[in-house]
């Protein structure tokens, strides 16, 4: 990759980091929310510097790294 993905801090994320909420989120097609201070951990990167890829219970979804910062 020739891009680096950072948080809403500036801080470079990597593969397998700990990452942290820092507003409430509403899922997508579902009626669940993420709090503010949940912790996500063993992120992975996508092909967009954006977001990046977690599991949040059985579920795999995308976050954007703007409502992200690194633990």
């Amino acid at each position: 990759m020739d891009f680096e993905v950072k948080d809403s801090n500036g801080n470079i994320l990597k593969d397998g980091d700990a990452v942290q909420l820092i507003r409430d989120l509403k899922i997508k097609g579902t009626s669940t929310n993420l709090k503010r201070g949940t912790v996500v951990k063993n992120i992975r990167l996508t092909n967009d510097d954006g977001e990046v890829e977690c599991r949040i219970g059985k579920s795999h979804i995308v976050l954007k790294t703007q409502y992200l910062k690194k633990k």
